[in-house]
């Protein structure tokens, strides 16, 4: 972090103001480690590689972290030679390609794949995500003058209420303990006239009754990540000649390896040794995760429209679910 970055922060439990009450290592601007506290509450939080860390190191996004470690670049547009995170980040948001002057609060950033495309737009981008898939994220993006990361819980986020024009949370909703209250952790970021769009896996009956992992996931939530991993990789290394035959069925064949339990991307036009890294890195996501609870559309408009907000859109997307809001310009903070 830098110290000018420390002005977007506040303590998480009580909203006072942080300071730097002890410097660790330091070069110009930058501040590798340290220790924030809070003059209110007593309550201290370090600066742990670059990176304010406000939340315990273990939680229950760990397997997240260790996802985004094993595969930092894998869904970076750099590296896949597509412009699959372009594409979904700039088609979900609806929003113009030329954000400067405008801030933008990323909740969940994993490796920071939509990191890059935010800051690519010119905003002033706040990324921060639960687990320690914010050094992945610093790893490719921390560098930048425009990008401040943190480690903090969407619950409890250390942010100034109303500070933000833009906020996105990507593919993260779903994967909390409460996903109403998580949401409704949000809108209080945005300014009066400021923007949130949101996604979430989309609840249906037949994909519940059908869907593999539901059946698996009760076993695979046993396991220690990392033995998990390794399992998963396993397994799509197996599969992977069948599913390769199987994908060439007109209309249904990558549909059928879902639920052969390997994650099969082919439709975007990946192939070939980046295709399946995204087949062990999107098995393991699906079933690693502590928590994994689809919503209706009815339900998402719903608290869309209880959180006050206008220009409510929310329809089928990318990730399930999206849906789009703004806070009413004559809205006082919360």
């Amino acid at each position: 972090m830098r110290e000018s970055d420390l002005q977007y922060l506040v303590c998480p439990q009580c909203r006072g103001d942080l300071i730097i009450s002890s410097m660790g290592v330091r070069r110009g601007e930058e501040i590798k480690t340290a220790r924030l506290s809070c003059p209110a509450c007593g309550i201290d939080y370090p600066v742990v590689r670059h990176i304010p860390r406000l939340v315990p190191v273990e939680n229950y996004a760990s397997s997240f972290g260790l996802e985004w470690k094993l595969h930092a670049k894998t869904q970076y547009d750099g590296y896949t030679g597509l412009k699959l995170s372009e594409k979904r980040f700039f088609e979900e948001t609806c929003w113009e390609r030329n954000l400067r002057g405008q801030m933008v609060l990323e909740v969940g950033s994993g490796s920071g794949r939509f990191t890059e495309q935010a800051a690519s737009a010119g905003a002033f981008v706040v990324s921060m995500d639960y687990s320690n898939a914010v050094e992945v994220n610093y790893q490719f993006n921390g560098h930048k003058p425009n990008v401040f990361i943190v480690q903090a819980d969407v619950y409890q986020m250390p942010f100034r209420l109303g500070s933000f024009d833009k906020l996105f949370c990507f593919g993260v909703l779903q994967h909390t303990p409460d996903v109403r209250g998580a949401f409704f952790a949000l809108p209080p970021m945005l300014k009066p006239g400021g923007e949130m769009v949101v996604d979430v896996y989309k609840k249906n009956l037949l994909l519940t009754v059908f869907s593999t992992k539901n059946y698996v996931r009760w076993l695979t939530l046993r396991m220690e990540p990392e033995y998990l991993y390794r399992i998963t990789k396993k397994w799509v290394d197996l599969m992977w000649p069948v599913c390769t035959i199987i994908r060439k069925i007109p209309r249904l064949g990558p549909s059928i390896n879902w639920l052969l339990l390997v994650a099969d991307y082919s439709r975007t036009g990946l192939s070939g040794d980046v295709l399946k890294e995204w087949a062990y890195l999107d098995t393991f996501d699906m079933l690693s995760p502590r928590y994994d609870s689809p919503q209706t559309i009815s339900t998402v408009r719903k608290w869309f429209a209880e959180a006050d907000l206008v220009a409510i859109e929310v329809r089928d997307g990318f990730n399930g679910i999206e849906g789009r809001g703004k806070k009413p310009k004559d809205a006082h903070h919360e």
